[in-house]
């Protein structure tokens, strides 16, 4: 009887090597430089040097599939499949499958594997013990077991990778951290030590690859962080292991990661002025330069405070926001969060409503003493309310070392979710989307986008809104990433987290669920995933949008749809077109806009999430507040010719009507949130003007918080249009101090009622602009009598030399000014008497106009002008 069996089983396996030839029209992957993603049975493309990923094809084979591999023996991608059981899967270039049952498999606890060089597959679960399986096609045993074998000790790991360099297995241990050796010949398991980069983390490590160096990399299933190990073939545990984070890729659970190891990742060199790994961040703008070099570690800048945030990602409501920042500066406003109050925990922290007796506030979604935070104080921006969506506002800023880490914004609205994200707006204003993925929390997918702030600072940030349902009873989450993606008319419960950290960003979001929870069951989620193409940056400039777009799926081309608004009082004009991105992951490239107020668009494939983007320029407004003000006529207006390249432009121009036995007031602030901007590059104020009487002129300072205090002018207004251009020096406070101009944020036009009695005014103001018409300074005390500074080559490619001659010895600085007057690089120099020579890079400086400026306490130098090509 046994011989009957021993035949029906070689039967069985040459059927099934039958099957394999009848199936082998699938091509291998023959290593290529991608790492695959699996979860459950679909399986997602990561870059690693960028940590964006897209899906690269779903539901590969009935069952889920773990346990994956490159095999180098045949280019193909191995795993183990939960059913059929003890079943393995070959996986090709074009996903075609094909199966191979091992009878001496266990049936399931199978989800760690990879294959040796020499084709051998290496499959484990839980426990000490794993398996080897002959997978090299070029031997007599091929799709035979081969043994099962013990490791010298246990440990708890999730994947392991070989190293194409010294032919062993790696793993990192689950809560401890530790780095693994395996010896696949001996099963001799070595501890390599603590990874300090992961040191106090305590999340699952699912997916490791390597690259052609030896560099280990390891993505945490909760965040999709990835992390790397530098030369782990060199390592013989005492030795000191060199870490780092190296992108920030997708979450997953259920998963397993395949790669070829004998593939190179491209890395950045931190401090070249290059993007050498193509993934469109130069040096210390790239997350795998954190802390090498001269970037600062990535997690210590400080965050913005929940007091800014809130602003509508709409043209809905841009002219009403802008009024509440301009009664914030008339007010002299500014959150002061030393003198904020304090959040407590309380015995009545994570209690229902009914068991403190009282109704549910929106503190009692505030997390408490998960992040380790020094203190929590409010920061609600209370005057949203009213004008946007929002019924309830409460907010809160993590405090540690005196720096904000983490903000919290939670925002009521009784119909539809709350019209704003974080990442919708700022994108085209100078601010940057790094990147964008999922966050696994409470099993589920959240949307989690990495931003680099317009000051520089970073920012991880998270969505995610709550919704009543079933009679009240319990609570569905939504969090998607087009607005329009919610559901309609509901009530909600709307959270914007931000952190320094992503770790923090997970806990909080953890905590924020476990407060809703207390409250409410949880049921439903409803989740989007990130979209696959997006703008990373753009600016608009002269009619054109300057958008640099991050192509993670390499589509051929994406549609862009979007509504513009010429000006504040026009009408929204609808335009679509389709953007060719031949298939490239990075795409720097110019959209014809026409000349533009605000603009909403979105960009996609068709297929997947697509990207939607809000671009206000600084606003045009009026202050009516007084009560016998009443306005009879106001518009804003296009210009009606171009301007210079060299000066800083106020685009649009008004006419204003109103009476009055006050005063009327026009202001234009010179960024949509009010934000200062540096004008030290120019010393004059220009444009072409026409009404009544005089006009009062302030640049309002973002360090002036009394009203009175701003500086000011005057002119007198003429029934016909004259051209003014008035010095900075004409700029004075009441007691007759000059003005400096680092920190301006907006231009107020003031006229008053001269007699007290109603009057009709009236103010034309077109062309506006600054410049350096008179004399080009960086400070008011400069004067003609100025040494001259200058750049060799100019225009200058990669680097030039500013050479200047000092009278004395001493330490100066040399100050870079963009075109619109922000300040860009910084360097203090040691200047000794005579010939000065300082190497400028340019670094991550863009194309276009800059000023050079040399800053000393003893001589007055010339501001250069430098050309970047």
């Amino acid at each position: 009887m046994w011989q009957i069996f021993y035949v029906m089983k070689i039967l069985a396996q040459l059927l099934i090597l039958i099957g394999f030839i009848v199936n082998a029209q699938d091509t291998p992957f023959n290593c290529n430089n991608n790492a695959y993603l699996f979860q459950y049975n679909d399986v997602y493309a990561v870059d690693l040097a960028s940590g964006n990923s897209y899906l690269a094809h779903a539901d590969v084979t009935p069952g889920n599939i773990n346990a994956t591999a490159y095999n180098p023996a045949d280019g193909y991608i191995w795993g183990s499949l939960s059913s059929p059981s003890k079943t393995i899967v070959r996986i090709g270039q074009n996903f075609e499958t094909t199966t191979l049952y091992i009878d001496e498999l266990p049936t399931n606890n199978r989800y760690v594997g990879d294959v040796s060089a020499e084709g051998i597959y290496y499959l484990k679960g839980g426990g000490s013990t794993y398996y080897k399986v002959n997978l090299n096609p070029e031997s007599a045993n091929y799709g035979e077991f081969i043994s099962s074998e013990t490791l010298s000790q246990n440990i708890s790991i999730h994947d392991w990778a070989f190293n194409a360099v010294d032919g062993n297995l790696y793993a990192l241990e689950k809560n401890t951290n530790i780095l693994y050796r395996i010896n696949p010949v001996t099963s001799e398991v070595q501890a390599l030590g603590v990874v300090p980069v992961l040191s106090g983390l305590n999340y699952t490590y699912g997916a490791v690859y390597f690259d052609a160096s030896g560099r280990f990399y390891a993505s945490a299933n909760q965040t999709g962080t990835i992390y790397v190990i530098q030369a782990v073939q060199d390592l013989n545990g005492q030795n000191t292991i060199e870490s780092n984070l190296f992108a920030f890729g997708p979450a997953s659970s259920q998963n397993d990661g395949a790669r070829c190891p004998s593939a190179a990742v491209p890395q950045e060199d931190c401090d070249n002025g290059i993007d050498d790994d193509g993934d469109g961040l130069i040096d210390c703008e790239d997350p795998s330069c954190s802390g090498y070099s001269s970037c600062p570690v990535i997690e210590i800048t400080s965050t913005s405070s929940a007091n800014l945030g809130g602003l509508e990602s709409n043209n809905r409501l841009s002219q009403q926001v802008s009024k509440r920042n301009f009664g914030r500066a008339k007010t002299g406003y500014i959150f002061d969060q030393s003198a904020a109050k304090k959040l407590t925990k309380t015995p009545n922290y994570g209690k229902h409503y009914a068991q403190r007796g009282g109704l549910t506030q929106l503190s009692d979604f505030i997390p408490l003493e998960v992040i380790n935070e020094e203190l929590v104080v409010e920061s609600s921006p209370t005057d949203l309310i009213g004008i946007t969506n929002a019924t309830e506002v409460y907010s809160v800023d993590y405090i540690k070392n005196e720096e904000a880490v983490a903000s919290i914004l939670v925002l009521k609205t009784d119909r539809g979710v709350y019209e704003h994200t974080k990442y919708i707006c700022d994108r085209l204003l100078g601010a940057q989307l790094i990147s964008v993925s999922n966050i696994e929390i409470k099993g589920q997918n959240f949307i989690k986008a990495l931003i680099r702030n317009i000051d520089g600072s970073l920012e991880f940030v998270l969505s995610l809104s709550a919704k009543a349902i079933n009679n009240d009873s319990e609570f569905g989450i939504e969090s998607h990433w087009n607005l329009d993606k919610y559901t309609s008319k509901n009530g909600y419960y709307n959270f914007q987290i931000w952190s320094n950290s992503l770790d923090d960003l997970l806990l909080l979001g953890e905590e924020v669920l476990h407060l809703l929870e207390v409250q409410k069951p949880i049921t439903n989620y409803n989740n989007s995933s990130p979209p696959t193409v997006f703008v990373r940056k753009g600016k608009y400039h002269n009619g054109k949008l300057d958008l640099q777009i991050v192509n993670t799926n390499r589509t051929a081309s994406v549609a862009f749809d979007g509504g513009v608004r010429s000006t504040e009082t026009d009408i929204v004009e609808t335009v679509s077109s389709s953007i060719a991105l031949n298939g490239n992951y990075i795409s720097n490239l110019e959209v014809d806009a026409g000349n533009l107020f605000d603009i909403g668009f979105r960009i996609g494939d068709g297929l997947n999430t697509p990207d939607d983007l809000f671009m206000s320029d600084g606003p045009w407004g009026y202050d009516d507040a007084a009560i016998t003000t009443n306005v009879t006529s106001y518009t804003v207006e296009s210009n009606s010719s171009s301007f210079d390249e060299n000066v800083y432009s106020i685009e649009r121009n008004i006419n204003l009507e109103a009476t009055t036995s006050e005063y009327i007031a026009a202001y234009r602030a010179l960024t949509p949130k009010f934000n200062a901007i540096n004008l030290t590059a120019f010393n004059s104020f220009n444009f072409t003007a026409k009404g009544t009487g005089i006009l009062i002129l302030r640049l309002v300072k973002e360090s002036v918080t009394n009203w009175e205090q701003q500086y000011r002018t005057s002119i007198e207004l003429t029934p016909e249009f004259k051209n003014f251009s008035i010095p900075f020096l004409d700029f004075k406070t009441l007691d007759g101090s000059s003005i400096e101009v680092s920190d301006v944020t907006s231009i107020v036009f003031t006229m008053l009622a001269e007699n007290g009695e109603v009057e009709t005014k009236t103010m034309t103001l077109e062309q506006l602009y600054f410049s350096n018409n008179i004399l080009l300074s960086v400070t008011p005390s400069l004067t003609e009598n100025t040494i001259d500074v200058v750049a060799i080559p100019n225009p200058m490619t990669t680097q030039t030399t500013i050479q200047f001659t000092a009278a004395n010895t001493e330490t100066v600085k040399l100050l870079v000014y963009n075109q619109v007057g922000r300040l860009v690089k910084e360097l203090e120099v040691n200047s000794q008497k005579g010939l000065n020579e300082v190497i400028l890079k340019r670094e991550k400086l863009s194309s276009g106009i800059y000023f050079c400026n040399i800053i000393s306490n003893q001589t007055n130098y010339k501001t250069t002008k430098l050309l970047l090509d």
